[in-house]
């Protein structure tokens, strides 16, 4: 009697591909809960061994900071530094040349460990629709979650590389939306070395406004979808 092949059924395929993103979520956790929560990477020591490195110092800071933003340690630390070790002007420059690295980075990581899964568990119908979605505004989408407080840009930029959103509008969206957090913390940082009053308010009334707008776009944009749903 010949034994039935399930190999291709429609459950063994959604198993198969929620596992799948089960095992990239439970990596990208356990990379947070190393990063964020144990610091197992000492930013202080990078710091320093950066800072050697002499001219090449921003150059090379962007580098590893890129790489280390997409292992989802902190972005706030990450512009701190670039800010005590070159000011609030060159600081911000290292910072975004960093911040689009990293937005590259992990949603380049998203679309190879996700995309599939992600498509297969939604259907071809709403997966066409997230497409047109991505196409007519996934720039946008891109900025908007960087003015949004509280959500970690790593971990976003992985979700949007899953969904397909190409990866120059990863690299131009974090490169506009992440401008007023990049001079924020970086000027914060820089104020550890030599201590600014008038640039430390500055950082304090940008961020304030910044998050102010974030959450409100965020609600209207929340409003917006559930009136078509």
């Amino acid at each position: 009697m010949r034994m039935e092949d399930t190999e291709g059924t429609p459950e063994t395929s959604r198993r198969r591909h929620i596992t799948r993103l089960a095992l990239f979520g439970a990596v990208l956790a356990v990379l947070y809960y190393l990063t964020a929560v144990e610091r197992v990477i000492d930013v202080a020591q990078v710091r320093g061994l950066i800072e050697s490195t002499g001219p090449a110092a921003p150059l090379t800071y962007v580098a590893v900071s890129a790489v280390l933003g997409a292992l989802l340690v902190p972005g706030p630390l990450l512009a701190a530094g670039s800010g005590f070790l070159f000011g609030p002007l060159v600081g911000t420059f290292v910072t975004l040349g960093a911040t689009m690295g990293s937005a590259v980075i992990s949603a380049f990581a998203g679309r190879r460990a996700g995309r599939d899964s992600a498509r297969g568990l939604l259907g071809a119908d709403r997966a066409e629709r997230i497409d047109g979605l991505i196409q007519r505004g996934g720039l946008w989408a891109v900025v908007g979650q960087r003015w949004i407080p509280g959500i970690n840009d790593a971990l976003a930029s992985y979700t949007f590389g899953a969904f397909g959103v190409p990866l120059w509008q990863m690299a131009a969206g974090a490169l506009i939306g992440s401008a007023p957090k990049a001079f924020v913390y970086t000027a914060v940082g820089s104020t550890l070395g030599e201590f600014s009053a008038p640039l430390l308010a500055a950082a304090v009334v940008v961020w304030c406004v910044t998050a102010v707008v974030g959450a409100f776009a965020a609600h209207r944009g929340w409003r917006a979808w559930r009136s078509r749903e």
